[in-house]
C-alpha cells in the first residue's frame, strides 16, 4: 500500500492482534496435547541425513506427493511452492501497511520476484480450483465427509492469488487499489485462525512429523516396565502419536489403499487416527478412558492385515502401523480382547510352537524323510523352514524346491533340530509375552547351534527375526530366497524356447517393507515373460493373511484374497508367481472362486527347481 494513514494502520493492527490470537488460541490446545502425552523411549534423532533427505524429498520437494496421485500431487505441490514463494510477499505486504515496504517493486531484484511470485500465484489459483472441483464435485468417497471449512480455506487461498495478481496492474495509490490491498489483507487476517481449527493444521506440524517419525518402516516400539501394555489409555498416547494424529490432513490415501476398506471391513486408517485426534481433543492425553471404544472402534484395528499401504501412502508422515498394533498390545495384553480364533492360535502357540497347531514330531518327520542337512555351523546359511515350511503340505513344496536349487548353486546349508514359530501373527496381535517367549526360545536355540546367517521363503519370518527379534538382542543376518536367487541367477538355467505370460502377486512383507521388488522379478524373468497387475509393486494388494488375519476365520464383506485373486486372473498370466508361503495358501482356494481356468500357482523357487529337472522344463513353469 502507498501512504497508508494512521487509521489505515492502527485497524492493520488491530486485525493482526485479532488473527494471531485466534490462531494461539486455537493452536495452543493441540500443542498441549502433544506437549502433555508420554515421551516416545525408543525415539533417537540420529542419524541426521537420512531424516534430512526424507524431508528435501516429502517436504520440500513434495516428491511422495506426486508419485502416489501424480496430477492431484502436483496440484498440491503448486499450493505449497506458492506459499513458500509467497513468504517474501506476505511479510512485505504486512509491512506496507505500515508504510516500511522492505521490497521495492521498480529496483531489480523486486521487479524479478513479484513477477516469479506471479507465475506461482496462476500456478496456485488453477491448482487450488482444480482440487476444489474434485472434493466438492468429483467427490472420491475415500476424501470422506465433505466439510464446510475446505471451502473457505480453498476460497481464501484462490482470493489471495487473484487479488496479489490484481495489485500488479492496479495502482495502489487509486481507489480501487486500495480496496485490493484491504481485501488482500482480509483475507489473510481471516485465514490465519481457520488453520489450527480444521485439517490444515497439517501446514504447520506436518513438516515436523514428517522430519521426526520413527526410524525404519512400520517400527513396534518396544514396551517399557511392567505398567506398559500399549495403547491402552489416553496415559498411553507418545507425543509422535499425538503429533501424527494433528498432522492427518484427511486425504483419504491411506484409505483408497486399505485392503481391508477396500473388501467392505469396517476398519478405516483414517478413522484410526481421526478417532486418536479426537480422543485427544475430548479426552486429553493423560485420560484413564479407554482409547477403544467411543471414538476408535475394537473391530476395525483387528481387521488390519498389517500390509503397510496406509503407511506407505500418507503424504504427511503418520505411522498409522504402530498405532494399529499398539491398540491390539492395549486390548490383548490386559486381558480386554475376546476372540475364538485368536485364542485358538495363542493355545496353539503355546503348545506346539507353531501356529497351524500340528505336534513338532511332524516337522521332524519332514526333514528324516526328505533328508534336510541339520545345521551344524560349517554351513554357509542355516535354512529356516518356518511354520509354512515345516507343516504345511505346499509350503514344504517350496522348501524342498529351494533346496534342488541350493544344491545346483552349491550354496551349503541345514536346518535347526528344534524350531518354533518366530512369532510374527502374535508379534501383530498385540500379545507380546507370547510373542517374547517365542522369539526368546528361539534364539536361545540359534546362538547354541552358533547360527549366525539365514536364508527363509518367508517374508514374515524374515521381517520378525531381522527385526522384532532385536529388542532381545538377536542380531543375525536373514536373507529372503528371492534375493539370494536372484544374486545368483548367472547359474541358473536359461530360458529355452517359449515361454509363458507369469504375473509376480508382491507380497507385502518382502515389498513395503524390504523394497524388495525387482530380485524375484529377475528369477522369473529367466523362464517368462513378467507382466504386471494392475496394482503391483509399492501398490501391490495384500493376500489378506497377514496381521494373523489367516488365523482369525471368516472375514466381513468381500475376503481379500479373493479380490486379489481376481485382479491377478484378469492379467491373463498363464503363472502366478509368488515369493510367500501365506500367499500362495491365500490364493490356493481363491483362484477356483474366480475362475474356472485358473493359473498355475508356483513360488519363485519351484519355477526355478522345474528348470533344473530336463532342458524342456524350462520352458513349461
Amino acid at each position: 500500500m502507498a501512504h497508508p494513514s494512521w487509521l489505515e494502520a492502527a485497524v492493520l493492527l488491530i486485525g493482526l492482534c485479532v488473527s494471531i490470537t485466534l490462531f494461539w488460541l486455537r493452536f495452543r490446545k493441540p500443542m498441549d496435547a502433544i506437549r502433555r502425552a508420554r515421551v516416545n523411549p525408543d525415539f533417537h534423532l540420529e542419524p541426521l541425513g537420512p531424516r534430512v533427505r526424507q524431508f528435501v524429498w516429502e517436504v520440500l520437494l513434495q516428491g511422495k506427493v506426486i508419485r502416489e496421485r501424480p496430477l492431484p500431487g502436483l496440484a498440491h505441490a503448486f499450493v505449497f511452492w506458492g506459499f513458500c514463494a509467497f513468504a517474501l510477499i506476505t511479510m512485505n505486504h504486512v509491512a506496507a501497511g505500515f508504510g516500511v515496504p522492505f521490497l521495492n517493486r521498480e529496483g531489480a531484484f523486486g521487479k524479478a520476484y513479484f513477477g516469479f511470485v506471479a507465475v506461482f500465484a496462476v500456478a496456485v489459483a488453477v491448482s487450488i480450483a482444480g482440487l476444489a472441483i474434485r472434493r466438492f464435485v468429483v467427490q472420491p468417497k475415500w476424501l470422506g465427509e465433505v466439510k464446510l471449512e475446505s471451502g473457505w480455506i480453498a476460497l481464501f487461498i484462490f482470493i489471495l492469488m487473484v487479488t496479489y495478481l490484481a495489485g500488479l496492474w492496479i495502482d495502489e495509490g487509486t481507489a480501487a487499489g486500495r480496496v485490493n490491498w484491504w481485501l488482500h489483507t482480509a483475507t489473510l487476517l481471516a485465514f490465519l485462525p481457520l488453520i489450527p481449527h480444521t485439517k490444515h493444521l497439517h501446514l504447520v506440524i506436518s513438516p515436523a512429523t514428517v522430519f521426526l517419525r520413527r526410524n525404519g518402516f512400520s517400527k513396534i516400539p518396544p514396551l517399557v516396565g511392567d505398567e506398559d501394555f500399549g495403547l491402552d489409555t489416553g496415559k498411553d498416547i507418545t507425543k509422535l502419536d499425538a503429533l501424527q494424529a494433528y498432522s492427518c490432513v484427511e486425504c483419504g490415501r491411506c484409505t483408497e489403499h486399505c485392503p481391508a476398506n477396500y473388501t467392505g471391513k469396517l476398519l478405516n486408517p483414517k478413522e484410526i487416527i481421526l478417532g486418536l485426534r479426537r480422543y485427544l481433543n475430548e479426552e486429553g492425553p493423560g485420560n484413564e478412558e479407554p482409547l477403544l471404544g467411543k471414538h476408535i472402534s475394537a473391530e476395525a484395528a483387528f481387521q488390519c492385515t498389517t500390509c503397510g499401504a496406509c503407511e506407505f501412502q500418507c503424504p504427511v508422515g503418520i505411522q498409522h502401523l504402530p498405532v494399529i498394533i499398539g491398540l491390539r498390545r492395549g486390548a490383548v495384553n490386559t486381558g480386554k480382547w475376546e476372540d475364538d480364533f485368536g485364542t485358538k492360535m495363542f493355545l496353539a502357540l503355546e503348545r506346539n510352537g507353531n501356529s497351524l497347531g500340528f505336534s513338532s514330531s511332524e516337522r521332524q518327520k519332514f526333514i528324516e524323510k526328505n533328508e534336510l542337512p541339520i545345521f551344524d555351523g560349517s554351513q554357509e546359511y542355516c535354512l529356516w523352514l518356518g511354520c509354512m515350511g515345516s507343516y504345511d503340505p505346499q509350503g514344504r513344496e517350496i522348501v524342498l524346491a529351494l533346496t534342488r536349487v541350493l544344491r545346483h548353486l552349491g550354496v551349503t546349508f541345514g536346518v535347526l533340530r528344534k524350531e518354533k514359530c518366530t512369532g510374527d501373527p502374535v508379534r501383530r496381535l498385540g500379545n507380546d509375552l507370547l510373542f517374547s517367549q517365542m522369539a526368546e526360545a528361539n534364539i536361545e536355540t540359534m546362538k547354541t547351534a552358533k547360527v549366525t546367517k539365514l536364508l527363509s521363503i518367508c517374508p514374515h519370518c524374515v521381517r520378525t527375526i531381522g527385526e522384532d527379534w532385536k529388542e532381545f538382542g538377536a542380531d543375525f543376518q536373514v536373507e529372503h530366497h528371492s534375493e539370494l536367487l536372484a544374486r545368483l541367477q548367472a547359474k541358473l538355467p536359461p530360458r529355452n524356447g517359449t515361454s509363458e505370460k507369469v504375473v509376480f502377486h508382491d507380497p507385502c512383507y518382502l515389498g513395503r517393507y524390504r523394497n524388495i521388488y525387482d530380485e524375484p522379478r529377475d528369477v522369473l524373468a529367466r523362464y517368462g515373460e513378467v507382466i504386471e497387475a494392475d496394482r503391483a509393486r509399492e501398490r501391490s494388494f495384500c493376500c489378506g493373511a497377514g496381521g494373523g488375519q489367516m488365523f482369525l476365520g471368516e472375514e466381513k464383506g468381500t475376503r481379500v484374497n479373493i479380490e486379489r485373486a481376481g485382479q491377478l486372473a484378469a492379467t491373463g498370466a498363464a503363472v502366478v508367481g509368488t515369493a510367500c508361503p501365506f500367499c500362495q495358501t491365500m490364493f490356493r482356494d481363491a483362484f477356483g472362486t474366480v475362475t474356472p481356468t485358473p493359473p498355475k500357482l508356483l513360488d519363485i523357487a519351484q519355477i526355478a527347481a522345474a528348470a533344473l529337472e530336463t532342458p524342456a522344463a524350462a520352458k513349461v513353469i
